[in-house]
């Protein structure tokens, strides 16, 4: 009976429904976070000072990456112990999101995330993530989230055709099915027909003062097969625009010391930045 009574609090700890998967140390964590939002003074604050304040809370969270690759269906998998760069964007922006809604419970940060992290914000399965971050950009644009404001703010075209995953299917599990593959072909051809700018790296120090403190980050990359390689939220430090994000170079979520245009002149693989811009619910 006392083994019967423990499994069912280890199930229960990680799987609050029958589509989400999260930790009972990462539930805790993450109401105590809601708690704090809900009885605090954050109103007043814009969407972009909410990134800010909120991802500050995260600094030497570990970096751990492929939180999302779980065996068997699907699952929505809320994970605030390790996080790497897209889903600790993630986790900020749907809790930006949830105060200017005014909504603090578990289930509202489930709903939010799934709508930021599935296409047409439903769980259907595994080509139903947004696993490309262009991808993610076009689509969270088009439900109204987000405002993807390269263009405006001096970017240039961007020729943006990735087809990593299809042409590697042995680096994900759930690429064994055919369906699967079949769909991830058929996003990649959707992305190739969309028109993207970035902004190269070359001019990133003399456009930066249209970037905000708090705007969506993520990296183009010169890698024909692939969008986008790291993300993370603009953020303004002795009047030069870094980079607040989970850092896999030094497994913790961290402000990068070099400014941001330095930070990618050091990698040649990155060739530049798309900028997106929360909108208000």
């Amino acid at each position: 009976m006392k083994f019967l009574l423990a499994f069912s609090l280890v199930w229960i700890s990680f799987f609050t429904q029958a589509q989400t998967v999260c930790t009972l140390e990462s539930r805790e964590k993450l109401e105590n976070y809601l708690a704090t939002l809900s009885e605090g003074n954050y109103l007043d604050k814009s969407a972009n000072e909410l990134n800010i304040e909120i991802g500050k809370w995260f600094l030497e969270t570990p970096y751990v990456e492929k939180t999302l690759e779980l065996p068997g269906s699907e699952k929505l998998v809320i994970n605030l112990t390790g996080l790497d760069c897209t889903t600790f964007l993630e986790t900020v922006v749907t809790m930006t999101r949830l105060v200017e809604e005014g909504k603090f419970t578990f289930e509202d940060f489930e709903s939010e995330l799934e709508q930021l992290r599935y296409r047409d914000g439903i769980n259907k399965g595994y080509p139903s993530r947004l696993h490309y971050f262009s991808d993610w950009i076009f689509e969270n644009q088009e439900k109204g989230i987000i405002e993807d404001v390269t263009s405006k703010i001096g970017g240039a075209p961007y020729p943006n055709a990735p087809t990593f995953m299809s042409e590697n299917p042995q680096f994900y599990r759930q690429l064994s099915e055919a369906k699967n593959l079949s769909a991830i072909k058929e996003a990649e051809s959707i992305i190739a027909k969309r028109e993207y700018f970035f902004i190269p790296k070359a001019e990133i120090a003399s456009l930066e003062k249209n970037i905000q403190s708090g705007d969506l980050i993520a990296i183009t990359t010169s890698m024909p097969n692939l969008d986008i390689v790291h993300t993370g939220f603009a953020i303004e430090k002795n009047g030069r625009i870094h980079l607040l994000h989970a850092s896999s170079k030094n497994m913790e979520v961290e402000i990068s010391e070099k400014p941001l245009s330095d930070y990618l002149a050091g990698n040649k693989s990155q060739c530049g930045i798309m900028v997106a811009r929360l909108k208000n619910p």
